[in-house]
């Protein structure tokens, strides 16, 4: 069986969603979607993933997520938060090519281990 390539500007659904074609720009699947997200079920246990392999516990609230398949370069927009009640705060500390991680704290700013989830918005390499 050959393999080869399929070239388009526009990807169609056949108006199986909610009855109403829908159109979506090949450029933005390319360059605005989401290359990674994680939502971990035990800190670093990663639960429900796309683009994210595994956890790591470096310490308290303080996780790296290794990427499946890795980015252009470490120049990343992303986001993290915490799920837990009270006021909690999460962020993306650092990244590479292959992984980054993810602070969370607790409302009086110290690290705090809890549940956590995280977008990665970047270019594949």
């Amino acid at each position: 069986m050959a393999n080869g390539t399929i070239a388009f500007d526009t990807l169609s659904t056949s108006g199986q969603i909610s009855g109403t074609a829908v159109s979506v720009d090949a450029d933005y699947l390319a360059y605005g979607s989401a290359k990674a997200w994680c939502v971990t079920t035990n800190q670093a246990t990663v639960g429900n993933t796309f683009n994210v392999s595994s956890g790591t516990d470096n310490g308290a609230g303080d996780y790296s997520y290794a990427l499946s398949s890795a980015l252009a370069n470490s120049n990343i927009a992303a986001t993290a938060n915490s799920f837990s009640n009270g006021d909690h705060s999460a962020s993306v500390h650092s990244s590479t090519t292959s992984a980054y991680s993810v602070a969370l704290f607790n409302q009086n700013g110290s690290r705090y281990d809890v549940i956590n989830g995280s977008i990665v918005f970047g270019d594949l390499a």
